[in-house]
């Protein structure tokens, strides 16, 4: 491995690192805070942390594409990740839209969320992204053609980033999340010979991993949509360029589960839990809505205190074990 390719990574690390400060006091003084709604005692958060995020990542992912220009004297692959780039920017101004108008408020309407989002999913069907040809059960291989720009990539993209949206709203869950698949798809890009996404992946990572540091809890600052829906957009982007649509699918059961149980509520039922004066979380609905809720209850069931530290880490916990369990299923398409 070339060490400049540290460059880029640890550019996207710093940027975070020593940006977040200056954004988390001016969040406070143009008043974009945010309640931490899993305290006994809410205090106000700055949001739309995720800013500063895709900052630093484009900065590292730039760095890298100077990289192959310059030094490699390669334009390989410089119209994908420009096409991931701008796709990512059109997600990251969706995100701050829902922002700015409030999710306390409703946000953008579904529809139009959905809609926007497929809108910005143009930028990878015009350069016909990835492979047409998918595996169907019981059918075997079938290249789907056109299909495949036209239908698949934009479903692609709006399922990954809304289902990646509802999974959130405690400290350090989404950053953490968003590590672990990244990490994942890293490790597959690298043995599917794709390393140029695994460097996208990892200057991501890098610069979710500085954030994490100001939103673990107790968090500094929140994410926001404006972090959330690059960030599913982001995965889903990677493994439509790599070509391991399947796999990746795989590493999103707990997001399909997500849907699942979101769905028994009509897609309306928040992730948090009801904060009591012992710091722990009780159920806030009388049935189960989401992931947050089964941890929850699943830790009242054994008579253990249900922290959002807790909460957060059967969380992660579960998604390392899924992409642990994916790799063994598909080691012979990947290894």
């Amino acid at each position: 491995m070339d060490f400049r390719l540290l460059i880029p990574i640890l550019t996207s690390f710093l940027i975070v690192l020593f940006l977040m400060p200056f954004w988390i006091r001016k969040a406070k003084q143009i008043g974009l805070l945010w309640d931490d709604m899993n305290k006994w005692k809410s205090k106000k958060v700055a949001g739309s942390g995720g800013l500063i995020v895709f900052v630093g990542f484009v900065l590292g992912v730039l760095l890298f594409i100077a990289y192959r220009v310059f030094y490699l004297k390669s334009n390989e692959f410089l119209i994908e990740i420009l096409t991931a780039l701008i796709l990512i920017s059109l997600l990251v101004i969706i995100g701050l839209i829902d922002d700015l108008l409030g999710w306390q408020r409703g946000g953008l309407s579904k529809r139009s969320r959905i809609i926007m989002i497929a809108l910005a999913s143009i930028p990878l069907m015009v350069i016909n992204a990835g492979r047409a040809v998918i595996s169907f059960p019981f059918i075997g291989q079938v290249d789907v053609g056109i299909i495949y720009p036209l239908i698949f990539i934009p479903l692609g993209i709006v399922g990954a980033t809304t289902a990646f949206n509802m999974l959130a709203g405690f400290n350090g869950l989404e950053a953490g999340q968003g590590i672990l698949l990244l990490l994942g798809l890293t490790i597959v890009s690298v043995y599917t010979g794709n390393p140029w996404l695994a460097i996208i992946a990892l200057c991501m990572i890098a610069a979710l991993l500085a954030f994490l540091y100001y939103n673990k809890h107790p968090a500094q600052v929140f994410p926001g949509d404006v972090l959330t829906y690059p960030l599913g957009g982001l995965i889903a982007i990677i493994a439509i360029l790599g070509n391991f649509e399947k796999i990746a699918v795989f590493f999103f059961i707990p997001y399909i589960m997500e849907i699942i149980l979101k769905s028994r509520g009509k897609l309306v039922k928040q992730s948090f839990g009801e904060p009591k004066r012992n710091y722990s979380l009780d159920l806030k609905y009388d049935k189960i809505y989401g992931l947050t809720h089964l941890s929850i209850y699943l830790f009242k069931k054994a008579g253990i205190k249900a922290t959002e530290n807790r909460v957060v880490y059967s969380i992660l916990a579960l998604q390392a074990l899924i992409i642990i369990i994916g790799f063994i299923i598909f080691r012979k398409g990947i290894f």
